[in-house]
């Protein structure tokens, strides 16, 4: 981490350059990428007011415009979060700005612009160039742009009085300011208004994906990627538990739960409070049922004009406007890989799986006592665990579980959705190419022994960052991130990832009538590119088969 933001320092040159936005004058200052390209960078441009005092919890508001140059040479802070590994308070509340890289200010026509939106469970992340740096994105003709948003409760308390005007989902209407912001802005800095593609990892793809749903948004990107989240994804949908009253006891709160005392309590406590008190609220009940965070995405309790979630994301998907533009998604193939370590040392969850009735989807309302649901976990047990009872023995078969639980069976089905509603065309894809020590995420999550490709390790294809090294142009890793970023960005310029012209056709749009057949085609990324069936489809629509056709799609 040190030699990067040393060297990072090394790469700054003393060059700047000031463009005007529309809310005031910013200066940025000219950079040099890991392979030696030059680029401009601004970094920390305010695209809303910052959400302090009055304004934590509401939706964003625009950002008052100034007349000073503003200078943006420097990264800006991450949202106020609980450090990912130091397990410390890390971040600032005043959190909302934006970075844009470019090569060119003013090219001979504007350049595609992708916009990229962070994962980490809606609880984490930044939008920095430690962890993303564009360094192989701009080896191609675009704009790069990295945006903030709040997360945890800052991002997405919600309360049932409207007399509050916090339905929740601030941290996604955060991120709808930040298109707005990028549509009447990017034209400055040689992007093209009119071709945006929106990309993201995790809660990133799954911000991407709401971001395709709601009508805030129609209009204001044209083409997205969802890399290993949807909305369908169970952890991209929060349940309500009364999580505020909860929150506030937990930080200090010894009042009535009455929801104007509460609100009250919770808009004036220290943030490092909140943070501290958002660490464990789930009970082991709550985990039991696999809800994972008590503050997410939400549909919200009352319409308001700056509502992005208004009913079901499953209903919203059926005339979202976005049907009509074209999609990547797809996954790793080993997302469960995520959990190895933490499954390893607190196998507790996977010891009281028994009968895997807990496993069948929450979203289905079931009673856990009824037979119906008994048996939809005696299913699921068989199908991942055959004869054997879940436990540490079955370590494997659970990361294979929860990878379709959390992340393919939710592919799966958005597929379908777009199959039978959208327009456009839908390119799947999984990305199981496997480093011994490029795979960054793996690596972090479950030591140097373990091989496989887990969740987050594709970002290491797509974004230079704090502990990658440059590599030789031999290299499979440095071929990987050639084909990658080709498909990503050739898609972004032109709505179709095929970006070798001597394999114009490799990847084919998902075609319903495959699909129809459960005859699912993917393309594979390894050291080579191939389509493929999708593996363990069979297992897929046992996940399906629960669900009455009004439910799936």
């Amino acid at each position: 981490m040190v030699d990067f933001k040393v060297q990072q320092r090394r790469y700054r040159s003393k060059e700047k350059t000031i463009v005007s936005t529309i809310y005031g004058p910013v200066k940025g200052v000219k950079r040099k990428s890991i392979y030696g390209d030059a680029y401009f960078s601004f970094e920390k441009i305010p695209f809303a007011k910052p959400p302090i005092g009055e304004l934590r919890y509401k939706a964003p508001q625009p950002p008052e415009p100034w007349t000073e140059v503003r200078s943006c040479t420097s990264t800006g802070p991450k949202p106020l979060q609980k450090h990912f590994v130091f397990q410390m308070t890390d971040g600032s509340e005043d959190c909302l700005y934006l970075n844009v890289y470019t090569k060119n200010l003013e090219p001979m026509r504007p350049l595609p612009v992708m916009v990229w939106i962070y994962g980490g469970g809606f609880q984490f992340g930044e939008a920095s160039r430690d962890l993303y740096s564009p360094d192989y994105l701009l080896r191609e003709d675009v704009v790069v742009i990295s945006i903030t948003y709040r997360v945890g409760p800052f991002g997405f308390l919600c309360m049932q009085d409207p007399a509050f005007d916090v339905p929740g989902n601030a941290g996604l209407k955060d991120q709808v300011m930040a298109l707005r912001w990028i549509k009447e802005n990017c034209l400055r800095f040689g992007g093209d208004p009119n071709n945006i593609t929106l990309f993201g990892d995790s809660a990133g793809g799954a911000s991407v994906h709401y971001m395709m749903l709601t009508e805030q948004t129609r209009g204001l990107f044209h083409r997205a990627i969802c890399m290993s989240g949807t909305v369908l994804s169970p952890w991209a949908q929060t349940p309500q538990r009364n999580w505020p009253y909860r929150l506030a006891v937990t930080a200090g709160y010894t009042g009535e739960d009455n929801e104007k005392d509460v609100f009250e309590f919770l808009k004036n406590a220290k943030g490092s409070d909140i943070i501290k008190a958002n660490e464990d609220l789930c009970t082991d009940d709550e985990k039991k049922e696999r809800i994972g965070f008590s503050f997410g995405p939400v549909v919200e309790p009352y319409v308001t004009d700056h509502c992005v979630v208004p009913t079901k994301p499953i209903e919203m998907m059926r005339n979202a406007w976005s049907n009509n533009i074209p999609m990547i998604i797809g996954g790793v193939s080993n997302e469960g890989l995520l959990l190895y370590t933490d499954t390893k040392n607190k196998p507790k969850l996977l010891n009281e799986l028994n009968d895997c009735r807990y496993v069948v989807p929450l979203e289905l309302n079931m009673d856990r006592e009824s037979e119906l649901c008994k048996e939809y976990g005696y299913q699921l047990r068989t199908t991942y665990y055959g004869d054997n009872m879940p436990s540490i023995e079955t370590l494997n078969e659970y990361l294979l579980m929860v990878s379709h639980e959390y992340f393919w069976f939710p592919i799966y089905r958005t597929i379908l959705s777009r199959s039978e509603y959208a327009k456009a065309p839908t390119y799947l894809y999984r990305f199981d190419f496997d480093s011994k020590h490029f795979n960054h995420l793996r690596i972090i999550s479950c030591g140097k022994k373990v091989r496989g490709t887990c969740h987050g390790d594709d970002l290491s294809y797509l974004f230079y960052n704090s502990v990658a090294r440059k590599l030789k142009k031999h290299t499979k890793e440095y071929k990987c991130i050639e084909r990658l970023v080709g498909m990503w960005t050739h898609f972004a310029a032109h709505g179709n990832p095929n970006y070798d012209p001597e394999h114009a056709d490799l990847w084919q749009p998902v075609s319903a009538a495959s699909l129809e057949k459960r005859q699912l085609k993917c393309l594979n990324i390894t050291d080579e590119l191939k389509e493929i069936d999708v593996p363990d489809i069979k297992k897929l629509m046992v996940w399906e088969s629960f669900f009455t056709r009004n439910e799936l799609l």
